[in-house]
């Protein structure tokens, strides 16, 4: 049996009061694998905002590793050049004890697009098996996430 490199993926992100609690999910289900989606099911929790507005917490772990390359390279094929040199660069600045950690826009996830983005993102945090940032430059490279 082939040793994957990925233990998991969570993905979490967060509905506003002004959004639609099913339109963020169905973005953050756009980043999945479309024959896999029905695999992974988001966690609810209603938190309160700074003035008492409802804010729905979604997330969702993806333990499969098979499942959990898949999505990365689902991603990586969808990310631009530039978004993929950029995660190159900031390497050492994503990666904490083995966890690699990446923003992606919502508003294009919703519409089945991938980039990078920093205001009110989709958040991934990839648990690679190593925490060697060499290895994890390896890994994803071959996975086409860097250039």
């Amino acid at each position: 049996m082939a040793r994957h490199n990925i233990a998991y993926i969570e993905l979490s992100v967060l509905a506003h009061a002004t959004e639609d609690p099913d339109k963020v999910l169905e973005a953050a289900q756009n980043l999945l694998p479309p024959n896999r989606v029905d695999q992974v099911a988001f966690r609810r929790n209603t938190l309160k905002g700074e003035y008492g507005n409802p804010i729905t917490f979604l997330r969702a772990q993806i333990n499969d590793p098979e499942f959990a390359e898949a999505l990365l390279e689902g991603i990586s094929s969808n990310l631009s050049v530039l978004d993929r040199e950029t995660l190159l660069s900031e390497l050492e600045m994503r990666l904490k004890k083995g966890n690699f950690y990446l923003r992606l826009d919502k508003q294009a996830a919703f519409a089945r697009k991938c980039k990078l983005g920093r205001t009110d993102p989709i958040h991934l945090r990839i648990k690679f098996r190593t925490s060697r940032i060499e290895a994890v430059r390896e890994i994803c490279q071959k996975i086409g996430m860097f250039p």
